[in-house]
């Protein structure tokens, strides 16, 4: 099982534990570099309108559970399923 993996079942076992790095490493594997960066907010590009939104920001070193799991919905999105 290859790291991006690894990160995705910690994401799906405890969203709200998930450290910011590991996040945005998972973005970029799924949804490439981010159309925007700096501020507070990192925000990818989807290829749909709409929700699941990638935006994410961090809180401390950690992610946002609740941004965690839009990546998932998102994630789940693209690879055709219905989140």
């Amino acid at each position: 099982m290859d790291k991006i993996e690894k990160i995705l079942m910690a994401m799906k076992n405890s969203p709200q534990n998930v450290r910011y790095a590991d996040l945005l490493a998972v973005c970029r594997a799924f949804f490439g570099e981010p159309r925007q960066s700096g501020g507070s907010h990192t925000v990818f590009k989807t290829p749909w309108q709409g929700d699941p939104r990638i935006n994410i920001q961090k809180s401390g070193d950690k992610a946002k559970g609740y941004q965690v799991r839009q990546v998932l919905s998102a994630i789940d999105k693209l690879k055709g399923h219905k989140s």
